[in-house]
């Protein structure tokens, strides 16, 4: 293979580029072709843990028939301006990627674009003053004529004339009144830099007076950023054990739930630390378990692809591992199970799964996790429970997380070789239901506090997240934005589909199957919840439902980063002064659209947002609203005075032309 080395500039669509094994920072958009990555992308996602990315699946397994699609073979693709951290190949093949897009029509490209030309935000303060600001002037023109007329008339010399005239000009529209309202600025401006907040766009802090609405990011804004194990639900002849607190326990220790547990995931050892996805992790620790990769050595040596390897702690295997007929496993001094093959986590599928050996079997297993409801689909009805959308619901309800696990022998022809050409369609089928995991996204101590003050100074809050609807709601419910009486419907569009037209479906939250024809009682509050293929849908076929929405939504889930910011132009549209606190680079359009947008981080996301916060909690809000407030009253004193000075200072200096005497310099 010849390989040459060129600026990053030169790379078009179609050429193909090694990626180094010591990592890098992607120049363009690219799909990988042959071996795996390990990419930050919180530059784009906000998500500041490391993914996998898997090279294209050959047309072989029957998976790689579809044409390129970005959405589609996201797991594939490396993104400009993320960060490669590690690179994985086997018998010393390069890992190599197909330049797809490059510069501004890259992922990163359209961020900056909507980072550098943003919609020009209107303030009706600085309309006004402008309009006011040509009212004096047309005054000051009426004076200037009047006083040139009055002083050719009276036989004034040349001379005078011309400064008497154009001191008129200057009476009447003060040259100081542009820095006397920016003074109310500046004040404001320093009382936030004490308060840990830093400001680009000083002339934004006016603004944020007006603010009454605000939108709130979910995840690291409202609530922590990681998942905390709130507990498992075990599944035993198709009925649920009582939830326990963990499975860190001897007795579950090689059950087939917690060998799932600990199988299925996508973790990864960067520099002896444990690294992926929180979920996985959290998952993977709450096992106790310990993971071995194969070094890069290995891997560079051997044909077949060294498995990583998971065990459980000494102290958790009986001193002598007595034979259970019930687990199904084999004697053996050495317990461990070897991860064979990876199907990565899809969210277009909602589920990931692994195949797996254990150490001296012959037959492999299957391992699958994922969303309950997808799971369910896919294991044999027997084995699901009868109460299993009931308990489902129960708990995200209350607003947690909750993962499905499931497993399947399979059959002994299925060889190493088989397996790793196998399309997953034919492992993830026919499996056994084994459980729940239930995990908690907590909410920051100051949330609930702070959305109260807000409600009591009758701004409206908003929720923007990623995450999923009824976890979302739930959230709105624990942190008071939607109050407990208050009935949520949930709005779903379904887009023109086999010649049918595009239509909305209505539902309650509360009771999530039963489709509805929505009738409010008089004095019911009642909020709009939707995702974001339904604000989509709506914005396309019904912009005038799109404004009557927005006046009543609360919940917004499932939102991409540029439907962020369509939500942020929508309520504009109806009149609202809107502010948006976020805290990754995936809100960085909504955070520069916003009249007042803050960042809680540090990093990508403060280029964008007019204020960044060094206090990770939303409780510079306040600060924030406060501080525009005490600025926008200065400003609009500050003008009324400057305003009322040069009136009456044009009027009384006409008045002594008019008798053709000047006002005395302790006049002025």
């Amino acid at each position: 293979i010849n390989i040459e080395e060129i600026l990053s500039t030169d790379l078009v669509p179609g050429d193909v580029m090694v990626i180094p094994n010591n990592g890098t920072i992607m120049p363009c958009d690219a799909v990988l072709v042959s071996g795996t990555c390990i990419v930050n992308e919180s530059m784009l996602t906000g998500e500041s843990v490391p993914v996998t990315k898997t090279n294209l699946p050959n047309s072989a397994e029957g998976e790689g028939d579809s044409a390129y699609n970005t959405e589609e073979h996201k797991r594939h693709t490396l993104f400009c301006g993320t960060n490669v951290i590690q690179t994985r190949f086997y018998t010393d093949e390069l890992v190599k990627a197909v330049v797809v897009r490059t510069g501004f029509s890259t992922a990163k490209g359209q961020l900056v674009r909507s980072i550098l030309y943003p919609k020009p935000t209107d303030f009706k303060l600085y309309r006004d003053a402008y309009l006011f600001l040509l009212c004096l002037v047309a005054v000051a023109g009426i004076g200037f004529i009047y006083s040139i007329v009055l002083s050719v008339m009276h036989e004034v010399p040349a001379k005078t004339i011309i400064i008497e005239s154009l001191d008129i000009i200057t009476i009447t529209v003060p040259p100081a009144l542009p820095a006397a309202m920016t003074a109310g600025i500046v004040y404001a401006q320093r009382r936030l830099k004490q308060s840990g907040i830093f400001c680009i766009s000083p002339q934004r802090i006016n603004i944020c007076g007006q603010i009454n609405l605000f939108c709130f990011d979910k995840t690291g804004t409202l609530t922590e950023d990681g998942l905390d194990l709130w507990g498992v639900q075990r599944v035993e002849n198709s009925s649920f054990h009582l939830s326990e607190e963990n499975a860190y326990k001897e007795n579950l220790v090689k059950s087939q739930f917690v060998a799932c547990m600990a199988t299925c995931h996508s973790l990864t050892k960067i520099e002896g630390q444990l690294s992926g996805d929180p979920l996985d992790l959290k998952m993977f620790e709450a096992t106790g378990w310990i993971l071995e990769e194969a070094t890069e050595e290995e891997t560079s040596l051997h044909n077949r692809i060294m498995p990583t390897v998971v065990r459980p702690p000494k102290q958790l295997l009986p001193p002598e591992p007595a034979l259970s007929s019930e687990q199904d496993m084999v004697h053996s001094s050495a317990y461990e199970i070897g991860i064979v093959r990876q199907f990565p986590f899809s969210s277009a599928l909602q589920r990931m799964s692994v195949v797996a050996r254990l150490l001296g079997e012959k037959r492999m297993d299957a391992y699958m996790k994922g969303a309950p409801e997808v799971v369910a689909s896919l294991c044999k009805n027997e084995t699901v429970p009868q109460d299993f959308a009931e308990v489902l619901e129960d708990y995200t309800k209350q607003g947690f997380r909750v993962i499905a696990l499931a497993h399947r022998r399979l059959e002994s022809k299925l060889s190493w070789h088989k397996v790793q050409n196998i399309s997953r369609d034919h492992i993830e089928t026919n499996m056994e239901f084994l459980g729940l995991i239930i995990m908690q996204n907590k909410l920051k101590t100051e949330t609930p506090g702070i959305l109260q003050d807000l409600h009591r100074a009758n701004i409206r809050t908003v929720m923007v997240t990623g995450d999923n609807m009824l976890t979302a709601i739930s959230v709105a419910r624990d942190c008071g934005m939607i109050p407990p009486d208050d009935t949520v419907i949930i709005a779903d569009a379904h887009p023109p589909h086999f010649g049918q037209p595009a239509r909305i479906t209505w539902r309650y939250a509360d009771k999530p199957s039963k489709t509805t024809r929505y009738e409010p009682k008089p004095k019911e509050q009642y909020h709009f919840a939707m995702n974001g293929k339904s604000f989509a849908t709506i914005a396309e076929h019904f912009p005038d439902m799109l404004q009557k929405l927005v006046l009543r939504g609360t919940v917004f889930a499932r939102m991409a980063p540029d439907q962020k910011t369509q939500l942020i132009e929508a309520l504009q549209g109806v009149d609202y002064y809107v502010g948006m606190c976020g805290d990754g680079a995936n809100d960085c359009g909504a955070l520069k659209r916003a009249h007042g947008g803050i960042s809680l981080s540090e990093l990508e996301a403060s280029v964008a947002s007019p204020f960044t916060s060094r206090t990770p909690n939303i409780s510079c809000v306040p600060s924030l609203i406060r501080e525009g407030r005490a600025a926008l009253i200065t400003s609009f004193c500050v003008f009324k005075f400057m305003a009322l000075y040069s009136i009456i200072q044009y009027i009384s200096v006409t008045l002594l032309y008019s008798v053709s005497d000047m006002p005395t310099p302790h006049i002025y």
